[in-house]
């Protein structure tokens, strides 16, 4: 119902991506990691998307990274391969991960402890084929990761590539990037991060131990890459596709590179005290700001003047930098657009992105949530049926034949769209599971 009207017709607050920003932000990567003579693996954190990921990948569907099992699964659905789930192995969800290495030309996972690699080779795959480990390793970012000078990272690489898993590849995130101010600071922490992997890939070389590919990455030290990147096999940012302001702080983009925004409606006048209210609160933006800039929780698109002072879970409160507020040029109604400082906090809070080209909307994407795909609710001819799925078996648990479809809760039926086939039906327990009859 979207599609061509403009930006200024949507509802409030609204995440909005420029698709030609985007898209030149995505060729602009692309063309970098070739002219350095890498690989590109982008990660999917931060849009969630089936579209961004083309984008991102140049429409290959292939080399990409995901920060969650909700990711993994929506991506395989929508035909992308080759995917690296780059975070320490969860133990709760080994079948989970088992499932998608089963389904998939290349499902890898990340292990940077003994133990985590020990509830891997205690499920083999089916297939018969190991799994495919990158062994995550800390270059002073301080999340995750073991230490490359420590011995233990040795042992754990020998043992990755024995029995039900093989190495494929070491990994390291420059987190760190974070905390630079300008390229130079940025360059020197991508230079450090290179250096320690590898080195850490020729430790394993004259150990024998086989490891194919070494990945580093972050926005920051991508968008200004170092020559000895080149001898890397990948590297894998993920936020340059929207960057956002905490980029343009750091140095890697200008104003003019960032393509979301969340529009918002000015909903209230407040002349003693200053101020506008608006319909974004920290529900539509996030609080990751805080205290980050001198205009408040974010800038204030073409209004320099004014500064987002505070916001409550609805409420947005926005004030002069300095002096007395003009109230006329901002009357009730009327829109400002906010740019975000972190892009992936704020994408994070919003069902749908309008996607717009030239001021109207071309597209709307609808990112993935949560952290492992929910159970699945299929409506078909009055019957409820709950899917649930573990390590890719589904079991079907019978609703009750008197039970609707239209009674059911609103989130619930708009979330799942109608089917003319009813599953084959599997008891649970003595009795099966039914939904009560309304009333």
């Amino acid at each position: 119902m979207w599609l061509g009207r403009p930006v200024a017709d949507l509802p409030t607050p609204a995440f909005t991506v420029d698709l030609d920003v985007a898209s030149r932000n995505a060729q602009r990567m692309q063309e970098r990691c070739q002219a350095l003579g890498v690989a590109l693996r982008p990660h999917m954190k931060t849009h969630k998307t089936l579209e961004g990921g083309r984008l991102m990948t140049g429409g290959s569907l292939r080399g990409i990274v995901v920060s969650t099992l909700a990711e993994a699964r929506y991506f395989a659905d929508g035909g992308f391969n080759d995917i690296l789930y780059a975070y320490p192995l969860p133990f709760d969800k080994v079948d989970d991960c088992a499932a998608l290495a089963e389904k998939l030309d290349a499902f890898q996972v990340l292990v940077d402890s003994p133990q985590a690699l020990d509830r891997l080779k205690g499920r083999p795959l089916r297939t018969g084929q190991p799994w495919k480990v990158w062994l995550k390793i800390d270059c002073d970012n301080a999340r995750a990761g073991v230490k490359a000078s420590d011995p233990a990272a040795l042992r754990l690489a020998k043992a990755v590539s024995e029995g039900a898993t093989e190495m494929a590849g070491i990994y390291a995130h420059c987190g760190n990037s974070y905390g630079c101010q300008g390229v130079s600071e940025t360059q020197s922490v991508a230079q450090r991060t290179t250096e320690i992997t590898l080195n850490f890939m020729e430790q394993l070389q004259e150990a024998g131990v086989p490891c194919p590919k070494s990945s580093i990455g972050s926005t920051p030290s991508c968008s200004h890459p170092v020559p000895i990147m080149a001898k890397l096999s990948e590297v894998h940012p993920g936020n340059y596709i929207f960057y956002d302001v905490q980029q343009m702080l750091i140095g890697s983009c200008q104003l003019e590179d960032v393509a979301v925004r969340v529009w918002t409606r000015v909903i209230g006048h407040y002349p003693h005290r200053n101020q506008l209210l608006v319909d974004c609160g920290w529900t539509g933006l996030s609080l990751h700001s805080l205290g980050q800039l001198p205009t408040g929780f974010a800038l204030v698109d073409g209004h320099p003047e004014l500064k987002l002072v505070g916001m409550t879970q609805e409420h947005g409160k926005i004030e002069p930098m300095t002096g007395k507020l003009d109230f006329a040029k901002f009357p009730l109604g009327s829109l400002l657009s906010l740019i975000p400082y972190h892009a992936c906090a704020t994408a994070a809070m919003h069902p749908v992105f309008f996607v717009h080209s030239g001021g109207r909307v071309v597209e709307t994407w609808k990112p993935v949530r949560g952290w492992r795909r929910f159970p699945r609710l299929v409506i078909g001819e009055g019957v409820a049926f709950f899917l649930l799925g573990r390590a890719g078996r589904e079991t079907h648990l019978r609703g009750s034949a008197a039970t609707p479809a239209r009674s059911l809760p609103l989130f619930l039926s708009a979330a799942c769209p109608p089917t003319h086939s009813r599953p084959p039906e599997k008891r649970v327990g003595k009795e099966g599971l039914r939904r009560p009859p309304p009333g």
